[in-house]
């Protein structure tokens, strides 16, 4: 039998649905059934008199993984048994399954998507929205710890509905309404290329794009294909961007919008074919809600550079930098809105952005769709997107280095590993204060000029270092100082670090 807590993943639940020859299947159908039980007890706490009635509904969708529709009709059954009434959406997406807890013609107490975002086709798992928004951490312990069946004396129902052409309606309207145009067709005369990976995101060249009068021929990769035959659909990937950067020179596109698995996360593909992701992608995003809410604060996780923190303040705005974990950067834009401080926005550098205005929910396609907005303003100016970002320093060079920590205590290693580095005397590492997560140090002479941050992963045995330098050759020295530091911890394997020194 699964242990249902080696499932956790923050507020998500993951875990292995397809064998491979090195994994076994944990997200079982039972494991299922029993997430099944946990969910109706935990949406019990605030509706029980909806479920005694009959009438606590879940909408619950999946994207194109191959196991999807068995773990879908496995949770769908056993939701029906316990007198819950659910609506089964199909291929939806994750940003998608939170508005059916929103639009009136579903109002569903909850909305299940079937994901495992962009890990590799035999991985599955389960994000769970109320109409509160997303579960937390200690949500998640509650489902996978309380999993007796509910009974109401009742069985439940299963029907069948489309809620992505309500969702696509709904983005229409927003885009026609952001760009200032009384135009039912704002994007007219523009070439947009959509790179969905094969997961769940392709209806927006149609559904989106094409309606408001985008020429998306050239898109690829829009047919849901579990086994992503293609790329792998994650903005952070280099494979990824590589090709959706191809695509959009190839076919001369204003613009390229790429998107992972369920479309949470969404980058941008400039007509210069520059990417438009990470700090450049947080940077857009900023400018765009300091023009409309001057002052605000944006937060974002740790790994972001110097120079987007410059960027946002010359802008008039302020930085929060956070640990790591889409929920835990929502969570604090939450918290600074209820300590009076307005915050607009929450980003990571993977791509996951929540706007205010928005219920804070992480969705790719919003992301898009405010860019999407600006793109008619800026074509009347003669401007393009990453005009927006010209001012937005690069440095020359970036590393990102992971080191496997080798000990089943490895929180505990990282710690010390990181608590050490802090007392570790180096002229020219300088400690920077301003950080949340792990540790941070400012290069000086003789390490070039920029930045190195060291934390621990938030769920794998990993310290992982990023690095940015602004003067170029410098890179090695910064290895090869904390290559030093690291052999004094034989269980951090630096295998790695030596291949970039070439050890």
């Amino acid at each position: 039998m699964t242990d249902l807590a080696k499932l956790q993943n923050g507020s998500d639940i993951r875990g292995i649905a397809i064998a491979t020859d090195e994994l076994a299947v944990n997200l079982t159908e039972d494991a299922v059934k029993q997430i099944a039980s946990g969910l109706v007890n935990w949406l019990r706490q605030d509706h029980e008199d909806a479920y005694q009635a009959g009438d606590l509904t879940i909408g619950v969708g999946r994207d194109s993984r191959l196991s999807g529709p068995l773990l879908a009709l496995t949770l769908m059954e056993a939701l029906v048994t316990q007198g819950v009434k659910v609506i089964d959406f199909g291929l939806a997406t994750t940003p998608a399954m939170f508005m059916a807890t929103q639009y009136e013609e579903f109002s569903c107490h909850a909305g299940i998507m079937i994901t495992a975002s962009h890990l590799p086709y035999y991985f599955n798992g389960i994000k769970i929205f109320s109409q509160k928004g997303g579960a937390e951490h200690e949500d998640i312990d509650f489902i996978l710890e309380k999993t007796s069946p509910s009974s109401n004396g009742k069985i439940g129902s299963l029907t069948s509905s489309d809620i992505i052409t309500p969702y696509s309606a709904d983005l229409v309207g927003k885009i026609r309404q952001g760009s200032g145009l009384a135009d039912e067709k704002p994007l007219a005369g523009m070439k947009i290329i959509v790179d969905a990976g094969n997961g769940a995101g392709g209806f927006f060249a149609s559904e989106v794009l094409e309606v408001l009068g985008a020429d998306t021929s050239g898109s690829q990769f829009l047919d849901p294909d579990g086994t992503f035959p293609n790329h792998i659909p994650n903005p952070d990937n280099k494979e990824a961007m590589a090709s959706i950067q191809a695509a959009v020179l190839a076919n001369q596109a204003d613009l390229g919008i790429i998107f992972d698995t369920d479309v949470d996360r969404a980058a941008v593909v400039t007509s210069k074919g520059e990417i438009l992701n990470r700090n450049n992608l947080i940077a857009i995003l900023s400018k765009i809600v300091l023009a409309e809410h001057p002052g605000t604060s944006i937060v974002t996780n740790s790994p972001t550079s110097d120079h987007l923190k410059d960027f946002i303040e010359k802008l008039g705005g302020k930085q929060i930098r956070y640990i790591s974990g889409y929920r835990n950067v929502i969570n604090r834009a939450i918290a600074a809105n209820e300590a009076g401080v307005d915050c607009q926005l929450a980003i990571e550098t993977s791509g996951h952005a929540a706007f205010k205005e928005n219920y804070f929910l992480d969705d790719g396609t919003y992301a898009a769709a405010k860019i999407l907005m600006l793109l008619p303003q800026l074509a009347q100016k003669g401007q393009k997107v990453d005009d927006l970002i010209a001012d937005l320093k690069q440095p020359v060079e970036t590393q990102e280095v992971r080191f496997k920590l080798e000990r089943e205590d490895f929180k505990a290693l990282g710690r010390q590993v990181i608590a050490g580095l802090k007392d570790y005397p180096v002229t020219g590492w300088s400690f920077n204060p301003e950080n949340e997560e792990g540790i941070r140090f400012i290069l000086s002479e003789p390490f070039g000029r920029g930045w190195f941050l060291l934390r621990l992963s938030l769920h794998e045995p990993l310290l992982v270092l990023q690095i940015e330098n602004d003067l170029p050759n410098f890179m090695p020295a910064v290895l090869e100082t904390l290559h030093t530091f690291l052999s004094n911890y034989p269980d951090v394997n630096q295998d790695k670090l030596l291949e970039l020194l070439k050890k």
